[in-house]
């Protein structure tokens, strides 16, 4: 009996000294700081991930409600309210049109920012000429990687200080919008207004083009070809995004299965 009773101690002392803590909590005998932590740091990221989501699709209906209320609303207090047999005619024509882009733009800028990211950029707008440069310029920055939670709590805060900076600088463009009326409508100006947002994503895609010239040439020189060709395609540069990732997504594929098939012939 006494044998007995050392060897259980003798396990006691072993669970101790496996948790590292100087404290072993029920259900942890056993288990080390360091699995306790990251068991700690998986549960945080999926309650905040569930919050998220639960934050964002609550704010999102809200958000399309507001917008597309306010104008029933306001023809109703004025007394102008729509013939609602146009209205829907009128919707249905411009909601053909952008459903196929609409798709799009959530498949390909989801993954980029993530939950929350993606929440508040699709409720505040103005995703390819303000947000999804800010998300990718900071996530940069910082060498997070893609679909990774640093990925998404680094998109989640550009995109807000994007917005808040977005915010302030249109109420001082309202504020200071006639003093700076005969800067803003000059003629000599118009052309560099006109070409900030190509010369801003130009910067930014030389960056990853850098990266993998063999990817980005055919989509580049293909998509180029086409404009120049067809220049009123020019004005549906979102619907454009699904061709030219596609061909993006099967140039990469074709070089990994010709990597792959090199190093299956060395070996």
């Amino acid at each position: 009996m006494k044998g007995i009773k050392n060897m259980e101690n003798n396990v006691e002392l072993n669970n101790i000294k496996l948790d590292n803590t100087g404290v072993n909590t029920p259900g942890t005998v056993g288990v080390d700081a360091n699995t306790q932590q990251t068991q700690g740091d998986k549960s945080a990221w999926d309650i905040y991930t569930k919050k998220t989501h639960v934050i964002g699709r609550t704010v999102s209906i809200i958000t399309l409600v507001m917008l597309v209320g306010a104008p029933f609303l306001i023809g109703k207090l004025l007394g102008a309210y729509p013939d609602l047999g146009a209205v829907g005619k009128g919707f249905l024509s411009v909601g053909i049109v952008w459903l196929v882009s609409s798709i799009a733009e959530f498949l390909i800028y989801t993954p980029m920012l993530g939950a929350g990211g993606g929440y508040l950029a699709f409720i505040t707008g103005n995703l390819i000429n303000m947000k999804i440069p800010c998300a990718v310029n900071a996530r940069d920055m910082v060498g997070a990687k893609t679909g990774t939670p640093e990925n998404e709590i680094i998109s989640t805060i550009s995109i807000a200080t994007s917005s808040l900076v977005t915010i302030l600088v249109l109420a001082l463009g309202v504020l200071l919008m006639v003093p700076l009326q005969p800067v803003l409508q000059s003629e000599v100006l118009q052309p560099a207004f006109e070409n900030v947002v190509p010369a801003l994503f130009g910067a930014m895609a030389y960056k990853y083009y850098r990266k993998n010239m063999k990817i980005a040439a055919l989509p580049l020189i293909l998509m180029s070809l086409l404009f120049i060709l067809v220049p009123s395609l020019i004005g549906s540069t979102s619907f454009m995004i699904v061709p030219s990732g596609a061909i993006a997504i099967g140039v990469a594929y074709l070089l990994f299965r010709k990597k792959n098939t090199q190093k299956t012939t060395e070996e």
